[in-house]
């Protein structure tokens, strides 16, 4: 019996294979001792000699292989032609005499619930719930076989081959098991989740009850009280009006009933059964070690458990132990601020994490204020948020980068239980002050006494000194030698580049901020800087920008290039060039541009990823689309048109305030602002640009460690480094041998796909509760998409979807919709009339060169990818920061 049907008594975790997600939770339950209803497991040898019963399911596999995920019409079409060939199949006889066995043994006048159980359901990445079917109050010999037979078809339901698909389980390699367990007949039931599954919460349990059996609720079919509990205390209680109830029928199966209206309000459970049953979730966490979703009902005043799976939605927690009796940690997305939320590969979260300058025991060592969580990396802001100054000053000064993280902060360490529970930690302020108050007095210089016009030949100087001495330093050492000279390297970066760097643009930004503040009251026109933002002297990325253009312009007359750039194997680029007419023409003219921007790309703060000059596959179409959208010649004319417009403007605003009382005196420190921020605010792209050329020289020693490594056997190959952490990799250089080092990486880079999929919060705390701020009401039509505008200007448009540059398809008028940009997405911005984006702040890349170009463009849309439809008519207010949808891709409003 064995081989087809295992009683819970007889199953574990283990048995999986056998029995699958479902139908393993259960068996391990029972044998833990918690209140499971007892059954049966009919296992997946079962379902493997059912369907071996049919001669046409090798061609049904081949069909189902070839389907994809977003093919609904043809998924439903072929599921439902093997399911009614499976119906019609008959059960194996030596299958079928074992379940009978079974069941009789168990009971065979009791009602059963039968359920199906995938090999690939309640696992810790993907819960498959809901996927297969269900059947409630079975009775009988014959209704229980024909319940499972057609369990064993609902593994092809159009849902389960579809999820399947988008998760990349292959159709073959999923089996099925099918549970059959004692009906219980409940009070009330409902789901239980052991961390609140809207804020992430861990100490919060959340509880959904309702009257009848459980189906009503999880098929959705009545709203359900809502019980949450924190530290053995109902912190909520919210009663909600249930209409509907499912009940079983003394012949089998079930009934949905309309409750009697006094029944409809009445409280599903008080407040000592909530807690109680919180605290035996709270037993089911701690025995399976993360956090459940769970099925459960109550009966005759006693819970049963009759479903738990892992919670598979959860943000992952920030890795950081936080001490007892402090308050919850907070931290904010790194990704947020930098514009790429893009998940990171383990050794690019390593570099960041060494490269940030505060909380360090050691130059060498990984920073302690942040933490990885699904593969982003996270700043811990709370030591900070213990100085007074810094509650009312940190949202501020976070809300130029990204209002929502801004607001959420704020309204965050405005919670009293976090600020009484805040760490105090000695030296914290004296560290804030000297790192700050010496960047601060050179940009209060800068603003004030020093000249503009020696500030862009002194940080391009230091530019190419830090570059020439980051590749010096390692070009005489190899091993792990070089590689103890690279964290070194790394871990002073981000400090010396803040106190030679950062004065410059901070002093522009000042600036920009009293022009406006000063043009507001003085001439009641605070737009003017606007204006005055457009083509600032000196911006790297706007620079690079024009180049793109440049090199769009010499391939216009070259036919055979136009084309090597529409439809080559960009790896085989450079190299195809040199066999077609003006190939020489155009690769000189890439090959300078390389020699400058080469060792940027879009997301290029992973330094994981390849840069331009590896794989340009994400630059070529976007000179393809410069061709196709912009005219010859005019990227150049726009910038010179845009140096126009702004120096007029700061002429007529001069002479405008000379007319005023005190003109001449207010002309002269507007004058002085006016060349600080023209002269300053070019240089904002400057720190990342040298951060990107000690990426580039960092990069390349890691890859060829990785070559040398490989060679030895270490690694399987080169790109296996990116999954390690430098300290890994320098105990590997030392002689170091890592037991399970392959399964380590294996575990790595399935994390790192299955991180790929998450959309990481903008704030979290240490107990995985994710801040959402309320965003303000906005002068807005009703229906409209609200962000933060960073751009003025109104524009409607086409809206094109861009989710990555070398996927970029833009035509001229159309609208970019993205994720993000940072400096590798500038040569679109060329192309567009204007940009939406679903991160970013006033001083954000894509804010500032959208600024620059005239673009019109609102920032902090949550989810503007999906909400817009690629090919929608949209309207994007940038003056007031919202986006309308005036016509929808195929005629809709």
């Amino acid at each position: 019996m064995d081989r087809y049907v295992l009683d819970f008594s007889r199953i574990d975790k283990s048995s999986l294979p056998l029995v699958g997600g479902k139908g393993a939770n259960l068996g391990e339950m029972t044998q833990a001792g918690f209140p499971v209803p007892s059954g049966f497991c009919v296992t997946t040898e079962a379902y493997r000699d059912f369907l071996e019963q049919s001669s046409e399911m090798p061609a049904y596999w081949e069909q189902l292989d070839r389907l994809q995920a977003d093919q609904l019409d043809d998924i439903a079409h072929l599921g439902r032609i093997i399911r009614d060939h499976l119906v019609s199949v008959p059960i194996p006889e030596s299958v079928r005499s074992d379940i009978v066995r079974a069941w009789r043994r168990a009971g065979g006048d009791h009602a059963y619930a039968v359920r199906s159980s995938a090999t690939a359901e309640d696992l810790p990445h993907a819960s498959f719930a809901g996927q297969q079917d269900t059947y409630l109050n079975i009775c009988g010999e014959e209704q229980l076989l024909q319940a499972i037979r057609k369990c064993w078809a609902s593994l092809f339901t159009d849902r389960a081959i579809s999820y399947r698909a988008k998760n990349r389980f292959g159709h073959r390699s999923v089996m099925l098991s099918v549970v059959v367990q004692r009906m219980v007949f409940p009070e009330v039931s409902g789901i239980m989740f052991t961390a609140d599954p809207i804020s992430g919460h861990r100490g919060t349990v959340s509880i959904d009850a309702s009257f009848g059996l459980g189906e009503a609720l999880v098929s959705g079919l009545v709203s359900a009280d809502l019980y949450q509990v924190r530290a053995g205390e109902l912190i909520l209680q919210n009663i909600a009006r249930k209409k509907l109830a499912i009940f079983a029928l003394p012949e089998g199966g079930t009934v949905t009933k309309e409750l009697p209206e006094e029944e409809q309000e009445r409280q599903a459970l008080n407040a000592a059964q909530a807690i109680e049953l919180a605290a035996l979730g709270e037993k089911i966490k701690r025995h399976y070690g993360s956090d459940q979703d769970v099925e459960w009902c109550l009966a005759e005043g006693r819970f049963y458990i009759v479903q738990s799976r892992p919670i598979t939605s959860l943000y992952p927690l920030p890795s950081v132990a936080v001490p007892a009796g402090e308050s919850p940690h907070l931290f904010i997305s790194f990704g947020h601020q930098q514009m790429m939320t893009d998940a990171i590969r383990p050794m690019g979260l390593s570099l960041l994490r060494t490269m940030f300058p505060f909380g360090k025991s050691d130059v060498r060592a990984e920073n302690e204020n942040t933490a990885a969580a699904g593969g982003r990396l996270f700043i811990d802001i709370t030591p900070l948020l213990a100085l007074k100054p810094a509650r009312t000053l940190l949202p501020k000064v976070l809300s130029n980068i990204d209002e929502m993280i801004g607001a959420g902060v704020g309204e965050y360490v405005g919670r009293e239980s976090f600020v009484r529970h805040l760490p105090r930690k000695p030296g914290v302020r004296t560290a804030v002050v000297r790192f700050l108050g010496p960047i601060l007095l050179r940009a209060v210089r800068n603003l004030l006494f020093a000249s503009p016009d020696k500030a862009h030949p002194f940080v391009n100087a230091y530019l190419r000194d830090s570059d020439s001495r980051g590749k010096k330093t390692i070009s005489a050492s190899a091993g792990a030698e070089r590689l103890i000279l690279l964290q070194d390297q790394i871990g002073l970066l981000l400090r010396r580049m803040f106190m030679e760097l950062m004065p410059y643009p901070l002093a522009g930004i000042i600036a920009s901020r009293l022009i406006r503040a000063l043009s507001n009251r003085w001439l009641n026109d605070p737009d003017i800087v606007n204006v005055l933002n457009k083509s600032l002297p000196g911006n790297l990325t706007s620079e690079m920008g024009l180049l793109i253009g440049d090199l769009a312009d010499t391939a216009r007359s070259y036919p055979q290039v136009v084309e090597l750039i529409r439809s080559v194997d960009p790896l085989q680029f450079r190299d195809k060039l040199r066999k077609v007419v003006g190939g020489d023409v155009f690769g000189e003219a890439w090959d300078r541009f390389m020699e400058v921007y080469g060792m940027r790309c879009p997301g290029e703060i992973d330094m994981t990823r390849p840069r331009w000059l590896e794989d340009p596959g994400t630059l070529l179409p976007s000179i393809d689309s410069h061709m196709r959208t912009v005219r010859p010649g005019e990227h150049r004319v726009k910038f010179v048109q845009g140096v126009k417009e702004a120096e007029t403007a700061a002429r007529q605003m001069l002479e405008r305030l000379r007319l005023q009382p005190f003109g001449w005196l207010k002309a002269r420190l507007m004058s002085r602002l006016l060349r600080v921020f023209r002269g300053l605010m070019g240089l904002r792209e400057h720190p990342k640009y040298l951060m990107m050329l000690h990426f580039s020289i960092i990069r390349g020693v890691l890859r060829e460690e990785g070559r040398q490594l490989a060679v030895a056997g270490v690694l399987e190959k080169e790109e296996d480094v990116f999954y390690l952490t430098l300290d890994e990799l320098l105990r590997l250089l030392q002689g170091e041998r890592a037991g399970q080092l392959q399964a380590l990486l294996e575990r790595r880079k399935q994390e790192f796909e299955r991180f790929c999929e998450l959309t990481p919060p903008r704030i979290m705390t240490s107990e995985g509760e994710i801040i959402t701020a309320r965003r303000k009401r906005q002068d807005a039509p009703e229906g409209a998409l609200l962000g933060t505008p960073v751009s003025a200007g109104v524009v409607e448009g086409i809206a094109r979807i861009v989710l990555r540059p070398e996927e970029a398809r833009l035509n001229k008028g159309e609208i970019m919709i993205a994720p993000f940009t940072d400096p590798g997405w500038t040569p679109l911005f060329h192309s567009a009339v204007g940009l939406v984006m679903e991160v970013g702040g006033l001083m954000t890349h894509g804010a500032v060169v959208a600024r620059e170009y005239g673009l019109p463009a609102v920032v902090g849309i949550d989810g503007a990818t999906e909400r817009i439809c690629d090919g929608d008519r949209i309207r994007l207010d940038g003056t007031r920061g919202y986006v309308l949808v005036l016509e929808r891709n195929g005629g809709e409003r």
